[in-house]
């Protein structure tokens, strides 16, 4: 069995952004060689997530959308208390997304559908630097 991991680095500007990394993940694991296995994409830090959506011009907006009604920036949020840092929400909102996604490797191609692609949601509120870790394990 081998185990395959790099990091892709990504600048983002916050504010809940969407950046598709599905070509960088791909091409780690082009570069790895692994057939059959499986892939785990994770984002280092507590303020964003990663998912899969179908990365198209509606969803880009309806993404942001949905977060600002569940979890809306201009609610108190006591994490803004200790550290007086106005991102209280993007904790919340990166705890609910989660920061990590899981798929399938056969015949050396990610297991995911035609309009399905690996997505960076940044949801601090000032631009980052993101490291995301890439981790293959299989043959």
């Amino acid at each position: 069995m081998k185990i395959h991991t790099e990091i892709l680095s990504v600048k983002s500007k916050g504010e809940t952004q969407l950046t598709d990394i599905t070509s960088g993940v791909r091409q780690i694991l082009q570069k790895s060689g692994l057939r059959e296995g499986i892939i785990t994409v994770s984002v280092k830090g507590s303020t964003a997530g990663i998912t899969s959506i179908e990365y198209e011009p509606g969803l880009l907006k309806d993404y942001p959308e949905f977060w600002e009604k569940i979890v809306p920036e201009k609610n108190r949020y006591h994490h803004d208390d200790t550290w007086h840092d106005g991102n209280g929400h993007s904790h919340v909102r990166a705890s609910l997304q989660g920061s990590s996604f899981q798929t399938s490797v056969i015949n050396g191609e990610l297991f995911t559908g035609t309009w399905q692609q690996i997505v960076l949601v940044d949801f601090d509120n000032r631009p980052r630097q993101r490291e995301i870790a890439v981790t293959l394990i299989g043959e």
